[in-house]
């Protein structure tokens, strides 16, 4: 498998070179990754991709192809490209676990090496959080709209075909109950489900044929398309063709709420009470809970899902907080920041936890700068160890992190739930030490 070591930008190498000329490349250093805040209107976000990220970072190494196409190109000089072809990855990383919710300054990656080391992962980090995180945080919204009932991902012909797997895995992770791409339930055991679009109806000489011979293949438990023709003709032909045991009618297009009902009708009438009404076409979070209502029982989601839904990244930053005074091994670390307008950050190395009231809602993103924040008594550690010494110590099933999103999310106050726009359903709160400079 191909290393994804050159899956970064020219200017880490270029700092890397520059750093290393002078001896500074090897001064101890902390990276954070964050969002400034969260995205336009959105109450929390979804950390998603810790686990692919470390999967990456396990085989990040520079073959000597690579390093040869690199000295070919001029990108690096050959001090620079020895470094490259014999690093491995020492440092430590600490994290937000996959599934648990953020906020504007949570430190949701904290990685601590050589500068060297450390800048290498940069964008890296950045691709795989960026983009699943705001896969997450809109799943996290349709499913809160969907309630009890099931969301299917069906977004792989929307985005890129890798783009694809990533997020079906990330929209489980946060609610969605399966997906229709076959490399995600492969890769990553994710249930996969997926019957017959429009096409196959228009392959048979009649509904009524194409209707049949799904059954005879897929059992009357199948999920028959029914909005190909005429709605109404096509739901009587289903039931007589798979009888009252069918297992699903899928809606795609049209009023889905009027429509919805009017198939509710028409089924109970023909004695197939059982049979469900899935709808796909276009929806969001708001299409699925202007659903709310209709006899639907669950919701097919492309699009909008796999773009964020209105925010495909989620505005992460991977900034350098602090840095060891001197090239001495036992230099301490000295917090470091930008004082740029509107790009501000906060120095010094971070820790967080949740804040909970006696009740075990959450109050607060508390932040501890330099040093561990003071827990009350009610609060919640955040960070996770991840990675010790360049060995992986962080291993979790998707379902389990996908348990930890359920947990996460039901400590929030009831505000995060709004779909309107709004205000960070929790405040950020620093500690900050007199002796740290900010």
């Amino acid at each position: 498998m191909r290393s994804p070591a050159l899956l970064t930008d020219r200017y880490e190498l270029t700092m890397l070179q520059a750093s290393l000329r002078t001896g500074s490349a090897h001064r101890r250093a902390v990276f954070e990754l964050f969002a400034r805040q969260l995205p336009a209107g959105r109450r929390y976000g979804v950390v998603a991709g810790t686990g692919r990220f470390l999967d990456e970072l396990m085989r990040f190494s520079f073959s000597d192809e690579q390093v040869d196409w690199l000295l070919e190109r001029r990108v690096v000089d050959e001090p620079t490209a020895r470094w490259l072809a014999a690093y491995r990855f020492g440092g430590d990383v600490w994290g937000y676990p996959e599934g648990e919710t953020y906020f504007g300054g949570s430190p949701v990656l904290v990685v601590e090496a050589s500068f060297a080391e450390a800048v290498l992962l940069e964008t890296l980090a950045l691709s795989v959080f960026n983009h699943d995180s705001a896969v997450a945080s809109a799943a996290t919204r349709m499913t809160c709209a969907a309630g009890e009932r099931p969301c299917i991902e069906m977004g792989s012909r929307r985005t890129h075909e890798q783009a694809a797997v990533a997020s079906a895995r990330a929209a489980y992770l946060a609610g969605f109950a399966a997906t229709s791409n076959l490399e995600a339930g492969a890769r990553y055991g994710v249930p996969t489900t997926g019957t017959s679009a429009h096409a196959f109806t228009l392959l048979h000489d009649s509904e009524r044929e194409a209707f049949a011979s799904q059954v005879a293949a897929l059992g009357e438990q199948t999920t028959l398309l029914v909005d190909t023709y005429d709605v109404e003709a096509a739901v009587r032909t289903a039931v007589e063709v798979a009888g009252t045991g069918l297992g699903a009618v899928r809606l795609d297009s049209g009023d889905l709420v009027q429509t919805a009902t009017q198939v509710r009708r028409q089924l109970d009438g023909l004695g197939a009470h059982q049979t469900r009404i899935v709808v796909t076409g276009d929806l969001d979070e708001h299409a699925i809970a202007g659903l709310a209502a209709a006899p639907v029982d669950g919701y097919g989601v492309g699009t909008s899902l796999v773009t964020g839904s209105g925010h495909p990244t989620c505005g992460f930053v991977y900034k350098l907080v602090a840095r060891a005074a001197s090239d001495r091994a036992d230099a301490p670390l000295r917090g470091v920041a930008k004082t740029s307008p509107s790009k501000a950050t906060v120095a010094g190395r971070k820790w967080a936890l949740r804040r909970l009231g006696a009740d075990k809602v959450a109050e607060a993103e508390v932040v501890g700068v330099g040093q561990q924040p003071v827990d009350d008594g009610n609060d919640r550690p955040l960070l996770v160890e991840l990675v010790r010494g360049g060995e992986r110590r962080w291993h979790e099933s998707l379902d389990d992190s996908r348990a930890r999103h359920l947990r996460s999310r039901a400590e929030l106050p009831l505000a995060a739930y709004h779909l309107s726009r709004g205000e960070p359903a929790l405040r950020t709160v620093y500690e900050t030490p007199e002796e740290v400079p900010r």
